[in-house]
């Protein structure tokens, strides 16, 4: 009797799990009746009819993320490379990701791979780093066209590492020494030539200011010169003026032909102290017909203020 009851206990709890589903918040079910396809369950509780309905598939909703491991490529300018990177998908059909493919996440990985060799043959190792975002925007477009009948969804990937041989890095390393000392002396050049721009600026300045200053100097020296010959006239002018104004007056015209008499004495006297021969008596006759002159026109005047006296 107690085999019997627990034989119906058994029963009823195998009737009862193959009744009632639950389907947590971060999966749908794919129920199917009979063996096809029924309908798919989304987060909540079910009944099922035992038997008939079974749960055949579970698909994770949330997003994934597949690790792809790394692998040998060989870029355009033929170096070896071991590449990996990550993948990040999400399951949009529950259907399609049951019944179109047997393994998406496998499918996804070995697709990501291929793809991947297959981009990186078509750019040099230096535009891997370079365009790494341009290397993952088409790998995503490949996968995500070939993944659409999957029913899954190529949000983005990336690539994680880039690994090249030993011997490409020490190949890299002394391109990259040359590269900066090729920079280096571009940069030396191009201060020293700006260094001598700069000198020669200087220097055609600094002859500029010099040619500007001696024409302003000839300049200021012509401007004095001229501002002396015109007070000269000027001067020689008011002398003349003054000497004519004086001969009209009492006593000067005898005034002034003393004053020759001294000038051509001096004069005179000048040019024989420079020369190198001395005459004695030089143009005495002259000398004296002049002193006679004055004398006789003095004795005339003193005549005639004595008679008029």
């Amino acid at each position: 009797m107690l085999s019997m009851y627990s034989a119906v206990i058994l029963l009823i709890c195998f009737i009862i799990f193959k009744t009632i589903i639950i389907v947590s918040e971060r999966e749908n079910v794919i129920i199917e009746r009979l063996g096809k396809f029924h309908r798919t369950l989304t987060p909540g509780i079910y009944f099922l009819i035992p038997f008939f309905d079974s749960a055949a598939y579970k698909q994770e909703m949330r997003e994934q993320v597949v690790d792809i491991p790394s692998q040998s490529v060989i870029t355009k300018d033929n170096i070896q490379v071991d590449i990996d990177g990550l993948i990040y998908l999400k399951v949009m059909d529950p259907k399609k990701a049951s019944y179109g493919i047997g393994n998406y996440l496998a499918a996804t990985n070995n697709l990501a791979q291929t793809t991947m060799r297959s981009e990186v043959g078509k750019i040099t190792l230096g535009a891997i780093f370079s365009e790494r975002e341009v290397v993952n925007a088409n790998i995503i477009g490949e996968i995500d066209k070939a993944s659409d009948p999957w029913g899954v969804k190529v949000l983005r990937y990336e690539i994680k590492d880039i690994s090249p041989s030993r011997h490409v890095i020490d190949t890299l390393e002394k391109q990259m020494e040359a590269e900066r000392e090729k920079r280096a002396e571009i940069t030396r050049a191009t201060a020293e030539k700006e260094k001598l721009i700069n000198v020669s600026e200087g220097q055609r300045q600094q002859a500029i200011n010099v040619s500007e200053g001696e024409k302003q100097k000839r300049i200021n020296e012509a401007k004095g010169k001229a501002e002396g010959i015109k007070m000269i006239a000027e001067s020689t002018a008011k002398s003349l003026t003054m000497v004519g104004e004086s001969i009209n007056l009492e006593g000067g015209n005898e005034a002034l032909k003393m004053r020759l008499v001294d000038q051509y004495i001096d004069q005179v006297d000048e040019v024989l102290g420079g020369g190198g021969v001395s005459l004695f008596p030089a143009n005495l006759a002259s000398l004296k017909g002049i002193v006679e002159e004055l004398k006789g026109s003095n004795s005339a005047k003193k005549g005639a203020a004595h008679v008029e006296g």
